[in-house]
């Protein structure tokens, strides 16, 4: 495998940086209140079925 010197490694780094497109503001925002929502749906979900395998355990230790 041919070594690349310090300065083209450090062109095709820089030409590698232009071809990426940030997210603008409003996607960013948009993205970050769908992680929020999604985060608190889950949470609830699994909230959930805590509760019901918790139910599901106590109820199977008093047959015991």
């Amino acid at each position: 495998m041919a070594k690349t010197s310090p300065g083209e490694f450090m062109r095709q780094v820089q030409a590698e940086a232009r071809k990426v497109v940030w997210p603008t503001r409003q996607e960013t925002f948009t993205t970050a209140i769908f992680v929020a929502i999604m985060m608190l749906i889950l949470s609830v979900f699994f909230l959930g079925i805590d509760t019901l395998f918790g139910a599901a355990v106590r109820w199977l230790l008093t047959l015991a």
